[in-house]
């Protein structure tokens, strides 16, 4: 089974780093189209880390995971 996940990393007004992942983003996703997003929730102040605000990017990537489960019988 394959799995992505996009995960925003950003930088909270204590200086603490917070990811923020989405589960199955769409195909053809472009560093534009985050990097808006990411403004837009630090700007509309959407997200709370330990009561602190979300205050800079800094970064994004897609993640990829592949699992292959291993069939084993158990006695």
């Amino acid at each position: 089974m394959i799995t992505k996940n996009l995960e925003m990393i950003f930088q909270s007004s204590t200086g603490r780093r917070s990811t923020i992942r989405v589960p199955n983003p769409k195909d053809g996703l472009t560093a534009a189209e985050v990097q808006t997003a990411m403004e837009n929730i630090i700007a509309k102040d959407v997200f709370h880390v330990d009561g602190a605000s979300l205050v800079n990017i800094l970064g994004a990537r897609i993640v990829t995971r592949e699992v292959a489960d291993l069939d084993i019988s158990v006695s």
